[in-house]
Parts: structure tokens; sequence; C-alpha cells
């Protein structure tokens, strides 16, 4: 890490390290905004103390981001298109590393301190659409050119229908549930409240089986929340490495031999793959322009990438401008390949090209060790802070009366398997929004009233949030270009 600071003077070493420094205030804020999502309905169920369960989630949020691959982190990245963030002179990259961490910092603080609990995703989200907006304005570009579109699309339905799946699929375990307890009438404890079972039975804590049901749920939700935003993190490391020092970042410097042909391969592949479809093609330019040009394009980027690959097998020999060269050229290719799967093509050749892609991408869409470990530190630290804000407004404002352990349970494993399939498939999604809207759903499907007042603030915030960071970047982008 400390060999960051080796390649420049002074200034750029100390705006590197402030870079750093807020992503990983970021993260921490990240960890105690969420950690009630994972911790509230194990404290209200009494299922463990609060201190024990803060600890617990610590741990497995740290897991979550070592173990939880680099899918989504890299779709934080390719959020800002690829020639905007290559492009980028010093002093454009630090403005806009500096506005995307401070907006995105400012409004989680500010829904932390209200008690709200409001998506850190949608403020990151939002702050990196503000600044491809204002870069646009300021160079007269087309939206198309300042914003990764198809990207944002896609991120913009995974935020928006998340929630309502897991409203959705609490309410319908919960039904089940309550199916099943009609046959076991001995397990209708699991449809009471802690207080309504003290009451009956005298016992404060739940029954043995309930409290396994519930500590592993929670641990299922901190694990999928440190895998999803853990790797958020480390997307806007690498972005501010990317960013500031680019010859050490643009591609693995420490990439193997057996990476780089593997990469090679890739690319002699579907050179091969095209070569074979080649009349095929030809054919489909009569049916499909769109496809045709589509299939130029790759292999016009495919041809520049192998004559720049020849006889490589250690990235160091590349200068820097060769490496934009490389990432540039490899960024394309995954791009058509994306276009490609997106016509109508057989199943195999779909296949075929997913695979051969994530070879492609593989010595681009990389984190050093380093930046795991000290993300992952920074979100298990986090959480063990603040949390009792958020947890307040989980456990208590969101029904009428307080949870029951099935509603607890059927909320955490909505979210926990949820968060878990996004983070693997690289969908960034809200742990907030997912949690927060499965309780509600629990609760409705159990008969039980909401309080409209705190549902309303928690779809204020909601709402505003992407607006909010969206200006608050832009804003901060044009002030810091300004100072800088």
């Amino acid at each position: 890490m400390l060999y960051l600071f080796s390649y420049s003077d002074l200034n750029h070493s100390l705006f590197i390290f402030l870079a750093l420094f807020f992503v990983l205030f970021y993260e921490a804020i990240n960890g105690f905004h969420d950690t009630a999502n994972a911790v509230s309905t194990l404290i209200y169920t009494r299922a463990m103390s609060s201190n024990l369960a803060v600890i617990m989630s610590g741990i497995f949020n740290f897991l979550g981001v070592v173990l939880g691959g680099l899918t989504v982190a890299y779709t934080i990245v390719h959020l800002l298109p690829n020639d905007l963030l290559l492009n980028s002179n010093s002093k454009h990259a630090l403005a806009m590393v500096f506005s995307i961490l401070l907006a995105a910092i400012l409004w989680n603080l500010s829904t932390w301190y209200f008690c709200l609990p409001a998506s850190s995703s949608h403020s990151l989200i939002g702050a990196i659409i503000g600044i491809g907006l204002i870069n646009g304005v300021t160079t007269g570009s087309s939206l198309i050119d300042s914003l990764n579109i198809p990207k944002i699309l896609n991120v913009f339905t995974s935020l928006i229908l998340s929630p309502i799946i897991g409203l959705v699929i609490s309410g319908i375990v919960i039904l089940f549930l309550r199916f099943i307890t009609r046959k076991y009438k001995k397990c209708n404890q699991i449809h009471m409240t802690p207080l309504e079972l003290e009451k009956k039975d005298g016992k404060k804590n739940p029954p043995l089986l309930i409290k396994i049901a519930l500590i592993l749920s929670s641990i299922g939700v901190s694990y999928s929340h440190g895998a999803n935003d853990g790797q958020k993190g480390i997307g806007l490391i690498m972005l501010v490495l990317i960013s500031i020092i680019p010859a050490s970042f643009l591609v693995n410097l420490e990439a193997s031999k057996k990476e780089i042909v593997c990469t090679k391969n890739s690319i002699n592949y579907l050179s091969k793959y095209y070569s074979n479809h080649q009349s095929e093609i030809i054919k489909k330019k009569l049916i499909d322009n769109k496809l045709y040009l589509n299939y130029f394009k790759i292999k016009k980027n495919i041809k520049k990438t192998k004559i720049l690959l020849h006889n490589i097998y250690n990235y160091k020999r590349l200068n820097t401008q060769q490496r934009f060269q490389l990432r540039h050229f490899l960024l394309c290719i995954a791009e058509n390949i994306d276009q490609i799967t997106s016509f109508n093509i057989n199943e195999s050749e779909k296949i075929f090209l997913y695979k051969t892609k994530k070879e492609i991408l593989k010595t681009v869409e990389y984190a050093p060790i380093w930046i795991i470990i000290i993300i992952a530190l920074a979100l298990s630290i986090g959480t063990m802070f603040g949390w009792k804000r958020i947890v307040i407004t989980i456990g208590e404002k969101i029904g009428k009366k307080r949870m029951t352990y099935a509603q607890a349970m059927s909320a955490q494993i909505t979210s926990s398997v949820s968060i878990g399939i996004a983070s693997y498939t690289g969908i960034p999604v809200s742990t907030t929004h997912i949690l927060s809207s499965s309780v509600a759903g629990a609760m409705l499907a159990d008969g039980d009233r909401i309080q409209k007042s705190t549902i309303k603030n928690i779809i204020i915030a909601w709402v505003l949030t992407l607006p909010v960071s969206v200006l608050l970047s832009s804003f901060l982008y044009w002030v810091t270009l300004s100072l800088i």
C-alpha cells in the first residue's frame, strides 16, 4: 500500500491519502448505517444481546467482503464511461473522486442523523451519475457519451424492483409459515411477539429452534451485506486509483503469465468464433445491420488487442500509453459482447460469449488483496458503532406493534437470499430497502398494520436520495474544480 505514495510529489500523495480516507470513511458509515438491517430483528426478538449481535454482524460483514468477489465492484466502476474515466486529467480526476465521496457521505450522515434507513447504494450511484451529467454539460457532450446508459438502466431496474420483490417474497414466506403452523399447533409460538410469549409462558428468550433460525438468518443478512456493499467500497477505491494513478492500476501489473496467456487465448477463441461465423454474419447484414456493425467493431478491437499483446507475458513491459490502450480495447470487446448477447443468438453461443468475456476481463477487473482487507475492516469496524438510531426505526416504527419471530425470520431470510444472489450476479442493491420492505411485507401479510408516518418518511428518503445525490455531487464537482 505504501508504494502508492512513492510515485508522486507531496501534494499528490496528500490527495491520494485523503481520497482513500474518504472511501474508508464512507464504508464505515455504510457499516453503522446498514448494520441495523442485520441486527434489529435479533435485538427486538431477544434472540441475542445487542453487543453480541453487533460483533457477530461485524465478523460476517468482514467475511462477506473478503469472499464476495468483485462483480458488484466493477458494476460501480463501469457506471462512469470508460473514456471519461481514462481521459480525465489529474485535476478533473481529483475533483471527480472527492465530489462522489463527499456527496455520498453527506447524504448518508444526514439520513442516519434523522434515523431514516435510506440507501447508501442510491447515494453512491446518484453521486456517480451527477459527475457524468455535469461533465457532459461542461464539455458539451451528449448524455449518451457522458453516462453509461445501459449500465445505469440495469442498476436502476434492480434498485427499483428489489424492494418490491422483498415485500412480496417476505409476505409469501409468512403465509407459508402460517400454513405450516396450522398443522402443528405447537409451532404457534413463532407467530408471537417476545412480550406475548413472556406473558403466556414467562419466557424472556425465544425457544431454541426459533433462536437458531433467527441467528442463522441474521448471519446471512450480514454476510450478503458485506458481499454487496463491501464490493461498492472496493469499486470506489479502484475508481480512485484508476483516476489518480492510472499507470499503476489500469491493468493488473501483478497478473501472472498464466492469467495473461488465458486472456490471450480467450481473444484467440473469440477471433476463431467470428471467422467460423463470417458467412452467417454477412447474411445477417441484410436482416440486422446493427448486429453486423457490432461484429465488425469487435473484430477490429480483437485485431488491435492481439497486436498489442504479441509476445507480452508481463504487463509491466507495456508503457503507460499501451496500458491505456489495452484497458480500452478489452472493455470495448466486453461491451460488444454484451450487445451481441442481447441479439437473437442461440443459448450455447450466449454461454460461450459470457465465459469468454469473464476470461478477457480477468486482468482488468481486479483488486489487490490489501484493498479488499482494508474495506472489510472499515465496514466491520463501522458496523460496531452508531447502529442504534436505525435499529429503533426498523424494530419499533415500521409496524404498529413489535415484530413476531416469524416476521423477523421471513424478513431476514428474504433479505439474505435476495442480496446474496444480487452480490454474485453483479447487481448493486440496497440492503436497507430490501430489509425494511421485507419487514413491512411480513407485517402486512400477517394482517398487522404499519405506521404510515414512518413508511411515508422512509419513502420520502428513498425518493429524494437519488436526485439529491446527483445535485450534490454536481455542485461539489463544480466547486472542487474551481478550488483545485
